[in-house]
This record gives structure tokens, sequence and C-alpha cells, in this order.
């Protein structure tokens, strides 16, 4: 194993997201030395539709990585290992034999498999189809989204000859070698067998998705994949041969970098979307959530998650959308928007004076599984004001993620007191205290804003051998408390949640008419 000239080893963790990949490289104790980010937008070619072309991926991972090292100012030498996470890339990315992409990448937002949803519904034993993966069925997952590649793009599908996770995909081209992690392989949904920890052949026969699009190798997260070519090292600034971890889902990574990795743990990340996941040795695909090998420990536990398409989006939203004066005066004075929302909201009483909001504004994931539902302020009256509303999204996030918790000990799993919360929420004081209150939880954060990128560099230096877990469960998560719950909060949005959860099937018929 090489070592630098003062004896350290390092790594490189990256994360592609929906709209940013993030890349640090890290050194023991999870000691930051440098981080990079670059940004882009996904492609909505229409209504309900999110797609990506994988190049920019690739291109935003070679510039990560890139910066990084030059701005590390380390003997390259000393990096022992890298790994890349990646965003939950549904469909994956479809591939010709020359390893160019026949198509965008359909992605976990992507809504547009509805047809092929019913005709699973229709045609495959469901009850099967849970017992074996664990897994339901809706257009959020990967295998709705091939047989839509395969049915509404026959073009791109016929020069198809394997489908990558993101993840997948950039480690093929650094290295050369096709390999599936098991998270991102169960992900897909439909195609995976939990108990064997192998695909399904069973069910792709019953699907009509041929094997051969399927990548027969699958490893374990921190498992190596590969070395580095030789032309992508001179690229990218590393020395030829290093090795490449498989890596993973990026919400089961960034679980990882913020303790989660023994039954019991369980950690919500609040960015664009919502994802709550808690680890656990089995799951029931009925009960709505997603299930899928966790990066750590893989061929025991399970990461089991749920979470809303549109929570961090719905701020955002909110803002874009109504909040113009606020925002133009605090780009003139240099104040952040969410800081002027924050304070006017922090004054109002849990609640927000009898308002309830519902943020299904892209459909909804978990627990209800409806592409058709939609979001909704109900309880409005005159007395309401703009710090109203910031405070009922906010809360309405938040009861989300307690419909997500309370799905997730359906079956009787038991989950530790405490919660953790990682992502751009994380750095809200007022909503730490409104998910603290919701959920009855006392709410910790992470000191540094790595998350996914961190977990990354987690698993390579697992694979790489710079640190085995225990040390990492110790020298490597750092987290802070950021809030108690409340009696008098905890005893307000106790009612409040029972109405927010009634909300849905009172308001369902007119969703779906209004979508119609």
């Amino acid at each position: 194993m090489s070592m630098g000239k003062n004896g350290q080893q390092y790594v490189i963790g990256v994360d592609i997201g929906t709209q940013s990949t993030k890349a640090v490289l890290v050194g023991a104790k999870a000691r930051i030395v440098a981080q990079h980010s670059e940004s882009y937008q996904v492609e909505t070619p229409h209504p309900m539709w999110a797609q990506q072309w994988p190049q920019v991926w690739l291109d935003a991972v070679v510039k990560c990585i890139f910066n990084v090292v030059k701005n590390s100012h380390i003997d390259p030498q000393s990096i022992v290992g890298l790994c890349v996470s990646s965003l939950y890339g549904g469909s994956g990315v479809p591939i010709d034999a020359q390893g160019d992409a026949t198509h965008p990448c359909l992605i976990w937002m992507d809504r547009r498999a509805q047809d092929e949803v019913e005709w699973v519904r229709a045609n495959v034993d469901l009850e099967r189809l849970y017992d074996i993966t664990c897994n339901g069925l809706d257009s959020y997952y990967g295998y709705t989204k091939m047989l839509w590649l395969r049915d509404k793009a026959p073009e791109a599908w016929s020069r198809t000859t394997a489908l990558l996770p993101p993840n997948s995909y950039v480690n093929f081209k650094f290295t050369g070698q096709v390999a599936v992690d098991h998270s991102s392989a169960c992900n897909i949904g439909g195609i995976y067998d939990v108990a064997a920890r192998d695909w399904s052949w069973e069910m792709m026969e019953r699907l009509g998705l041929p094997q051969h699009l399927i990548p027969r190798r699958l490893v374990e997260s921190s498992d190596v994949v590969g070395t580095l070519l030789p032309q992508w090292a001179e690229r990218l600034g590393l020395p030829a041969g290093l090795p490449l971890m498989a890596g993973g889902v990026d919400a089961a990574v960034a679980t990882l970098a913020a303790g989660a990795s023994r039954p019991g743990n369980h950690v919500a990340m609040i960015g664009t979307s919502m994802c709550w996941g808690s680890i656990r040795p089995n799951a029931d695909g009925r009960h709505g959530l997603v299930s899928m090998p966790h990066v750590v420990n893989g061929l025991r536990d399970l990461y089991v998650f749920g979470g809303a398409i549109t929570a961090g989006a719905s701020v955002t939203w909110f803002c874009d959308n109504f909040c113009q004066t606020i925002v133009s005066q605090a780009q003139s004075d240099g104040s952040d928007v969410h800081d002027v929302l924050e304070r006017a909201a922090s004054q109002l009483p849990p609640g927000a004076e009898g308002l309830l909001f519902l943020p299904y504004l892209m459909g909804e994931r978990s627990p209800i599984w409806d592409a058709k539902a939609s979001g909704a302020f109900v309880g409005l009256g005159l007395h309401h004001r703009r710090q109203h509303l910031y405070r009922a999204v906010l809360e309405g996030v938040s009861h989300a993620l307690r419909h997500n918790i309370e799905a997730g000990t359906l079956d009787g799993s038991v989950l530790n007191a405490d919660l953790t919360v990682v992502g751009g929420a994380s750095r809200s004081d007022l909503w730490m205290q409104i998910i603290a209150d919701v959920t009855g939880r006392t709410v910790h954060t992470m000191r540094d804003d790595v998350e996914a990128s961190m977990g990354a560099a987690m698993l390579a230096a697992l694979g790489s051998g710079m640190a085995d877990l225990e040390t990492v469960e110790r020298d490597w998560v750092h987290l802070v408390e950021r809030a108690q719950p409340t009696l008098e909060g905890m005893r307000r949005y106790e009612a409040f949640h029972t109405q927010y959860v009634n909300l849905y099937p009172a308001l369902k018929s007119v969703m779906h008419a209004l979508r119609d």
C-alpha cells in the first residue's frame, strides 16, 4: 500500500447527485483536505419526466476529482482508494457495445412509466414480486423504467447491450470493468432476489427483461471493482492502478456517513427530496418502503427507506414563487432569504395557526405511492400571512418524515431514540426543532456538510484497508446535537399529525380528478 512522504494515507469520495457532483479528499479520522463540487440541471423535457445524459455526470466527476487532487497539494501516490456513489439511477444508463449511451438515463424522480406500472399490475403476480424483491410496484422503480425504454424507445433499446447504475457507469469508464453493487441492484426493484443477494432470473422472465442486459458481477459497496486505467490517471492527476471501490446508492452511503452502520440506526436526508432510512435485518415490500442491502455488512443488513419527492424542493418552490420581494431584498443586502423567513416563522406556534401543507408537488413516493397525488394548503384563513405558509411547508415535510417512520415500524422494527438529519435542511434551527417535536426524537446533525461524498470516502477507506469499520464508526463520524423535543410542541403536533395522515385519503379523488 502506498504512503505519502509523511506516512499519511488519503482517499477520495465522490457523490453524483441529482443537481451536483461533490468530491472530498480526506485523511485519517475523516480530516477533510480538499473538496469541490460541480452543478448541472436535470433534463425535464415533458411533465413528470426527469433524465440525464451520463456524459454530464462523467464530466462533473472528472472535474471534481482533478480539483481536489490539485487543491490538496499532497503527493498523489499517497492516495490509496477512490469510491463513487450516486443518485438512484432508475433505469440505469443504457450503453451500446462501444460503451456509449443509447438514451438518457431515466433517474429516480422520473414518473413516465405509468403504462408499464399498469401492465405489471395486470400481468405479474405481485405477491411473488413482494416476496422475492422486498420492494413494491411504482414508476419510481428502475424495472418499470426499463420496461418503458423497451416499449417506448425501441430504437435505443435495440442498440443497448447493458444497463448500468450511474456509479457503475463511471467505474466502467475509469477501469474498463463492469460490476454492480448490491444496493444499486436491489434499488432497481423487481429483478433482485433479496434473500439470495442475487438477480432474480425468475422475475426477469416474468417481466420480459432480457438477462443479457443485466451485468452478472455483483459486489459489495467497499469491494474493489478494478484499477484506474493509465489514460484516466493522467487526466485526473492520480496514480495508474489506483483501486476503485464499487460505491452505492447515495441515500445509503450518506446514511453511513451519518453513522448508521448497525441495526436500529436511522437517518433522514432532507435535500431536494426527503429520504428516511433505517438499518435492519429484514423487510416487507408490502409496507410501502424501499429496501436494499446496506453499503456495509450488506450480506447481513438491509437499508430500508421511504421518502418525499419534494422536500427542499417544496421550500424552493414556495420561495421562488411567493417571496420575490424578500428574495430581491436578500440579494441586495447579502442576507439569506431562508433566514429572513425563518425569523418570522419561528414566532408562530406549532401548526402555523391552523394550517397544513401536503408536500406532494410531483406526486408522492412512500408510503402512499401515488403519482397523481398533488400538493395542498388546507386550513387557509384571512389571518394567514407568508410566514404562516412558510412554516406550514417545513411542518408538512416533517409530517411526511414521521409518516414514513410510522410505516417503517409497522413490522415491529425497533429504532434508536435519536434521529440524525443530514442535507440542506440541517442548516435550519427552526426546521430541526419542528422535526424534533413532530417525531418526538432528539435530532442530531453532521458537523461537516459532506454526507454522501464522505460516505464514499469511508467505503474507499474500508476497501483499501486504510481503516476498518470499527475505526470508521469511532473516528470518522462527527455528529452534534441540534434539538430536543418539547412536551408542548409534541402535544400540539400530535393532533396536527393525525389530521395530516387523514388528509390524503380525504382528498385523493379530488387530486386525481384535477390531474386528469
